[in-house]
C-alpha cells in the first residue's frame, strides 16, 4: 500500500513539474512575442531578451526540482540502475543550468545597476 501511494505521489509531482515548465513557456511566449511587438514601435532592447530568458531559465529550474523530488521518490520504491542514472542525469541538467542561471542574473543585476548610477 504504501509503494502505491509512493507510486501515486511520484506521479502527482512529475504532473506539477510538467505544469511548472509549461506554464513559464506560456508566460515567456507571451512576454517574447510583446517585446517583439515593440520592434515596431522602436522600443525594443537585448537587455529585455536577456530578462526573459532568466525568468525562463528560472521557471525551468522550479521544475527540474520537482521532477528531481519525484525521481527520488520512483528511487526509493524501486532503486534500480536506471532509475540512478536518470535522477543522476536530473540532477547534473539542473545544476549546469542552475551555474549559467545565476551567472546571468548576475550580470543582468550588474547593468541593472550600472545604468542607474
Amino acid at each position: 500500500m504504501l509503494l502505491t501511494f509512493l507510486n501515486t505521489l511520484a506521479t502527482i509531482i512529475s504532473v506539477i513539474s510538467l505544469l511548472i515548465v509549461t506554464y513559464g513557456v506560456l508566460v515567456c511566449f507571451i512576454a517574447f512575442l510583446r517585446n517583439e511587438i515593440k520592434r515596431f514601435n522602436g522600443t525594443y532592447t537585448v537587455n529585455n531578451i536577456r530578462q526573459l530568458r532568466a525568468d525562463f531559465g528560472t521557471y525551468l529550474l522550479l521544475g527540474l526540482e520537482f521532477l528531481i523530488a519525484s525521481d527520488i521518490l520512483k528511487t526509493v520504491v524501486d532503486p534500480t540502475l536506471d532509475e540512478l542514472a536518470i535522477l543522476g542525469g536530473v540532477v547534473i541538467v539542473r545544476t549546469v543550468l542552475s551555474v549559467f542561471l545565476n551567472k546571468e542574473i548576475k550580470e543582468l543585476a550588474e547593468n541593472d545597476s550600472a545604468k542607474e548610477i
